[in-house]
């Protein structure tokens, strides 16, 4: 009986001390794409660009930063504000314009995970 009131009480102070910790900001929050073609295969080796505002990503300028995608087609971008951003996701002839640049408000101290689709322009 005490050991599993004592289980309890540690696992309850687990919880509240992880949830502060994604409140306070101590979680970071990441952005993870998952970069897929018109076909619903991943795309390995697509670029993919990362802006702050809508005029950075149109005139294609001060990108946060740039990454390529992996075997499963993923890239994670690390530490970023909770706010939305613009995507520009690109292979060959193929990019995600006309649909998909701007990403939700991110989740604050949480991966938040995004699919993009690119297909001929």
């Amino acid at each position: 009986m005490r050991k599993s009131i004592l289980l309890t009480t540690v696992l309850a102070i687990f919880a509240v001390a992880f949830m502060s910790g994604a409140q306070a900001g101590i979680l970071p929050t990441n952005l993870r794409f998952t970069v897929i073609d018109e076909s619903g295969n991943v795309v390995k080796g697509a670029s993919v660009t990362l802006y702050e505002n809508e005029k950075d990503y149109l005139n294609e300028k001060n990108p946060i930063a740039m990454l390529k995608t992996d075997a499963k087609g993923r890239v994670t971008f690390k530490k970023l504000s909770p706010k939305a951003y613009y995507i520009m996701a690109k292979k060959g002839d193929k990019t995600n314009e006309g649909g998909g640049e701007k990403t939700f408000k991110l989740v604050s101290g949480r991966l938040n995970k995004i699919n993009i689709v690119i297909q001929e322009s």
